[in-house]
């Protein structure tokens, strides 16, 4: 086992994971401390920030001079123009896109949580050939590994979000504010487009699965069916997996949370 996910799991008050990077972080237990840390971090604002800046100068057609001159926006051009396959196509891009492609990295590199899921097994972790790693006794490290098979406890929580409202994303969350609204919602946020929602909410498992649940709760807020600003569907059918990943919002983005349903109302039953 992971000594340092051992240590870790021995604090109480975790009901579902994060990770730093969705790519090479480790499914770890998110405490309330973990959250907090991680919507109020420098690093994600920063990178939220940074993401409307653009879309916002892109969109108003303003000047994208400051924007094309940061030093960040310059290193990820030239780490994509070196790119063996693809390189040569991306130095073809007119300048919106490759600004758009960065900001899109910038979200993909956000901290993430993933709610459904309040444990892991833990695996032997392997390198880029597919041979185990070893410590320095020459045993296995062992690694929680966001995959769906590899999920030992669900959390009874349960993702909905919905993209590209055509409408204020407060305006859908106060729709869940209504007398007898029929989920508990535990956290609500605006994503880091600006024009999501994010709803996390106590499952009810009288409805059925993660999709089902989605389903009926995108029909109570009047958004089953509803296209959005692109012409899709604003319900995310991609969600319906309990291994699905939720960006870190900012703190300032936050609706709604209670922290005691959240983080510690674990339902063993789900």
């Amino acid at each position: 086992m992971n000594m340092m996910y051992d240590n870790m799991n021995s604090v109480r008050n975790h009901r579902f994971c994060y990770q730093a990077n969705q790519f090479w972080g480790e499914c770890l237990p998110c405490t309330a401390s973990d959250f907090r840390s991680i919507a109020q971090s420098a690093l994600v604002n920063r990178k939220i920030d940074t993401r409307q800046m653009v879309e916002k100068a892109i969109g108003g057609g303003l000047s994208l001079d400051a924007l094309t001159s940061d030093a960040d926006f310059r290193k990820f051009c030239q780490k994509q123009e070196e790119r063996t396959k693809v390189g040569a196509l991306f130095a073809e891009l007119p300048i919106e896109k490759k600004l758009l492609q960065w900001t899109n990295s910038l979200k993909m590199s956000l901290p993430c949580f993933i709610f459904a899921v309040r444990e892991f097994e833990a695996v032997p972790k392997i390198d880029k050939v597919g041979n185990p790693i070893l410590d320095a006794n020459g045993k296995p490290v062992m690694f929680r590994r966001r995959i769906q098979k590899n999920i030992l406890e669900l959390s009874g929580l349960f993702m909905f979000d919905a993209d590209h409202l055509p409408m204020n994303p407060r305006e859908v969350y106060e729709r869940t504010l209504k007398s007898q609204f029929p989920w508990e919602v535990c956290l609500a946020h605006k994503t880091s487009s600006g024009y999501g929602l994010r709803l996390v909410c106590e499952a009810r498992p009288e409805i059925g699965n993660i999709a089902d649940n989605q389903i009926e709760l995108a029909r109570e807020l009047g958004l089953l069916g509803v296209k959005g600003t692109t012409g899709k569907p604003v319900t995310d059918n991609s969600c319906v997996d309990a291994s699905r990943i939720s960006y870190a919002p900012r703190m300032n983005d936050i609706y709604f949370i209670n922290e005691e349903k959240l983080f510690n109302n674990l339902k063993t039953n789900y």
